[in-house]
């Protein structure tokens, strides 16, 4: 199947609960994108706070188009698989995704649209420690290393290794990620399960990998992601939680820290 050019309508998706503290820095790194040739939608995942008020006011002087829609089934797969589903509806070809709490960096979306004119018809992007929350030498420098590490003990793993994928398995982050929309539709999309159910993000890979032999790691397309499931659990259960699901928190509530 031929990809789409690289100059076909894009739209970024943004999952959001109980934002409204911090998704206004989000939409600020995405209106200061060298390429701002791109709609955005935000999905309103059932917060109880001002997220879609803030949504609302940077609507009003965005450089580009902002679409505002809800989702009430919790978990960041269902608001995920909502948002590209409403782009694709509304004239989307190639998506891209972060979270609401990360800050893309300037050429994100060049980067992206990169990927897409070299035939790429899913790319994963790297991910680093936003810097205005001061990390650590240690969650600066050997944080990124254990999770290198993992995506190799990830590619080894027989459940990735199936004879059935038609390309390689590789570091996946939900919070940057590109993908064609074609692709999505063909290989069924974001699942639509809890936040503490399997990762979606690495769910949609693999559904990606069964229908396609092009999906890539993308090194340029970087996304600075915070550090608050760190601090607030911990490494070795932050660690636990993303090896599949090992550590879940006593408290329901404290799944949703995104």
């Amino acid at each position: 199947m031929t990809a789409p050019p690289a100059a076909a309508p894009m739209w970024v998706v943004v999952p959001a609960y109980n934002e409204e503290a911090g998704i206004g820095a989000t939409l600020a790194a995405l209106a200061s994108q060298t390429d701002t040739d791109f709609a955005l939608v935000v999905v309103d995942n059932a917060s109880t706070d001002s997220t879609a008020a803030v949504v609302r006011r940077f609507a009003a002087v965005a450089p580009f188009p902002v679409h505002l829609v809800h989702e009430e089934e919790r978990g960041t797969g269902a608001a995920v698989d909502t948002g590209c589903r409403y782009a694709v509806a509304h004239g989307a070809a190639l998506l891209v995704r972060t979270d609401a709490d990360c800050l893309p960096a300037a050429d994100w979306v060049d980067a992206a649209r990169r990927e897409f004119a070299s035939g790429t018809e899913m790319a994963c992007g790297r991910s680093l420690p936003r810097g205005d929350e001061r990390p650590s030498p240690a969650e600066r420098y050997v944080l990124p290393a254990v999770v290198r590490a993992a995506a190799l003990y990830g590619r080894c793993r027989t459940r990735h290794r199936h004879p059935r994928y038609r390309a390689p398995y590789v570091l996946c982050h939900g919070h940057n990620l590109a993908i064609t929309a074609a692709l999505y539709l063909r290989c069924g999309g974001t699942p639509r399960i809890p936040l503490e159910g399997p990762a979606e993000d690495v769910v949609l890979l693999n559904r990606a990998r069964l229908h396609s032999d092009r999906v890539a790691r993308a090194e340029r397309m970087v996304v600075h992601t915070s550090l608050r499931r760190l601090r607030a659990w911990g490494a070795r259960r932050t660690l636990l939680w993303c090896w599949d699901r090992r550590y879940r928190p006593a408290d329901p509530k404290q799944v949703h820290i995104r």
